[in-house]
């Protein structure tokens, strides 16, 4: 495609795929010359592969042949500015976004928020693409996008892509997901649908490094070898596999419930887990308001911990989870909620109420507040508790992803210089999910108060209809 201007740049601007990056580049180009409509792209490849190169020139090349909103998605936004705004090719010297953005077509750049308006037929009216977080994906303003790349997905906030795909499907935009995996999270998830669903239009590919041309035999033995120096034997050949060899079976460096949830995953207690309705249902919530709100919802039978829902959402006050709560069909026992549902705040009435004292007005009760402490030690006391726990657990497979996800991928921080991981936990979305579970794994205490006999009939009397009075 060849774009006027003060040069002719014809766009992909000198560039042009290999051979192992063909299938792909063959997907999205053929389907944009031939005005397909909701393209959907799942790439699963190797280090270096260079999925980023593949992804930007064809939200080049698409920007100039449909006018709208384009998106580059990070899993944080401050990491968009380092991976790819201010990022240079170890291979030509150039930053990478300039090499497919050149400035002969850009009528504007902004550094502050990373925007850049294409030329047009008049001032103002280019395409725009624009680098943004999954961190932030429900507080971008503008017009909405009609083409998203969600980059290392497997890092991202999958809420992003449910909170963004009736967008695409309403003005008929694609999507491409390009990621490694980070254990068997929701890439792989969006990745098995793409191959369930190739026959409406999805497209599937996964991309070990011993299928493309990047790295030769003997530079994959030194890649294996340095990763079993630096990590051990067994962890380091698992993230070899994981890097290079693209198993969904490898491990998040630092995750804290590896090992727990990798053994729930093989003794099949994640998996299909059925409501109970003679048995109560517990939840265990982490409380936020501009961040995610979260909840867990349990039923315990015998030894047996049941976890059969999850629920999260942001920027909606309690009225709106009391109303999610009453929607289900489950009779509630208790709702634990961290300290901080204590907390007094100003609310429309003249005295400040608690959290707690809203949820319970609301008819979320009883609630127990769970004295759960934030300082480091208290935190790795929680982490531990629930490693405990974890195998007792069952997690019912489709209404539980999300949380699911989180608990995988909830890890400590790694500095990449020192290769050391840190003390605290890494402040993302899957703190969400892993701090409502530790409200579970603190302060969860089995009620032995009520017959075990007792009815739904007769529970639903004493707490009210479906457990919200």
């Amino acid at each position: 495609m060849i774009i006027p201007d003060s040069k002719t740049i014809n766009m992909p601007h000198n560039w042009k795929p290999r051979a192992d990056q063909w299938e792909l580049w063959s997907y999205l180009d053929g389907g944009l010359m031939r005005g397909q409509k909701g393209m959907k792209a799942v790439e699963v490849a190797h280090r270096r592969f260079g999925k980023d190169a593949i992804a930007l020139r064809f939200m080049s090349k698409a920007a100039f042949k449909n006018t709208g909103t384009y998106w580059f998605m990070l899993p944080e936004y401050a990491q968009a500015r380092k991976t790819v705004w201010d990022a240079i090719n170890p291979h030509t010297g150039r930053n990478i976004l300039t090499e497919a953005f050149p400035y002969a077509v850009r009528e504007d750049t902004r550094q502050n928020d990373m925007f850049i308006r294409l030329v047009g037929k008049e001032k103002g009216e280019g395409s725009t693409v624009q680098l943004v977080g999954s961190d932030n994906f429900n507080a971008i303003v503008g017009s909405p996008p009609i083409g998203i790349v969600f980059n290392e997905y497997s890092l991202a906030n999958p809420r992003a892509w449910a909170y963004l795909s009736p967008i695409l499907e309403e003005n008929g935009g694609w999507a491409i997901f390009i990621g490694t995996p980070r254990g068997n999270n929701h890439l792989k998830r969006v990745y098995d649908y793409a191959v369930a669903h190739k026959a409406e239009g999805w497209f599937a590919q996964i991309l070990r490094a011993d299928q493309t041309y990047v790295f030769t035999e003997k530079q994959l033995d030194r890649i294996r070898e340095q990763f079993i120096g630096e990590w051990g034997e067994t962890e380091g050949l698992m993230l070899f596999e994981q890097e290079y060899m693209c198993s969904f079976q490898g491990i998040v460096p630092g995750a804290y419930y590896a090992k727990q949830m990798g053994e729930a995953r093989k003794q099949g207690r994640i998996t299909k887990v059925p409501w109970v309705p003679s048995l109560e249902v517990y939840t265990f919530w982490d409380l936020g308001v501009d961040d995610s709100m979260s909840i867990w919802f349990l039923q315990v039978t015998g030894t047996q911990f049941r976890f059969i829902d999850y629920y999260e959402n942001s920027g909606m006050g309690l009225a709106h989870y009391a109303k999610v709560l009453k929607d289900k069909p489950y009779v509630y026992g208790d709702h634990f909620m961290p300290h901080d549902a204590s907390v007094r705040e100003m609310t429309n009435d003249e005295i400040a109420k608690s959290r707690k004292e809203v949820a319970e007005g609301l008819g979320i009760r009883p609630i127990l507040v769970v004295k759960r402490a934030r300082d480091t030690t208290a935190v790795m006391s929680g982490i531990e508790a629930a490693r405990n726990l974890i195998p007792q657990c069952w997690f019912d497979d489709e209404k539980c992803w999300q949380g699911i996800s989180g608990l995988e991928g909830y890890r400590a921080d790694y500095d990449e210089e020192k290769k050391k991981l840190g003390n605290h936990p890494v402040k993302d979305w899957t703190s969400h999910p892993a701090d409502a579970f530790r409200t579970f794994s603190v302060g969860y205490k089995r009620r032995v108060t009520e017959s075990p006999r007792e009815s739904v009939t007769s529970m639903m009397a004493r707490r009210g209809a479906v457990g919200i009075m």
